[in-house]
């Protein structure tokens, strides 16, 4: 019960503060999106919304608390996409917000070994993906929303526009999403086993 409601009392203060700062745009995120479904998978303790946001998230949140720590560690980013954490003008406490990164993918992990992993999640975040990132690429490329435009915030050139949606509308299933999908349907039922469960539908 404490993580549902303090999850859900988050997201009341998370809400206003990015958007009088970012924008309603910016809640086209995949990783805003997340926020709202967990807060949801957290009351309704649902597989297949836990399941559709690790697809959706866990590899890209490690990704980003990996290039996070390697900031803080060794004075770079090793990978990139975190670095308007250290950006000052960018107002202290909605940088510390944006630390959820880092927060969801252990609650992902806990909620798929205590729920299990379901296999509708693949399709369920493609299928959201189709409709989101069209909506990223019309938000422009100043914005670049979910990358629409091109890769960490900076446009590219080797493919028109549209072309390049296009290739995000298939990159995105195939190279993202459905390796974090076969990892953890492999994985899931395994550790699962190993706690005593066997949680997979």
């Amino acid at each position: 019960l404490w993580l549902k409601v303090g999850w859900t009392a988050w997201v009341l203060v998370w809400v206003p503060v990015y958007w009088r700062h970012y924008g309603p745009a910016n809640f086209l995120w995949f990783c805003d999106i997340g926020n709202f479904v967990l807060a949801a998978a957290l009351w309704l303790e649902s597989p297949l919304l836990f399941s559709w946001q690790a697809v959706s998230l866990l590899v890209v949140q490690v990704y980003w608390t990996l290039d996070l720590l390697g900031r803080l560690a060794l004075g770079f980013h090793p990978f990139g996409g975190s670095e308007y954490m250290f950006d000052a003008s960018v107002p202290l406490g909605v940088r510390l917000l944006s630390l959820f990164h880092a927060a969801t993918p252990p609650l992902l992990v806990w909620a798929l070994l205590r729920l299990g992993y379901d296999r509708r999640a693949w399709l369920a975040q493609t299928l959201t993906c189709w409709v989101v990132l069209p909506l990223s690429y019309l938000a422009g490329p100043a914005l670049d929303v979910n990358w629409a435009w091109g890769m960490f915030d900076r446009p590219q050139a080797w493919l028109a526009p549209g072309m390049y949606l296009v290739f995000c509308l298939a990159a995105y299933p195939l190279l993202l999403y459905l390796p974090a999908h076969l990892g953890l349907r492999w994985l899931v039922p395994r550790l699962t086993a190993r706690r005593g469960g066997s949680h997979e539908a």
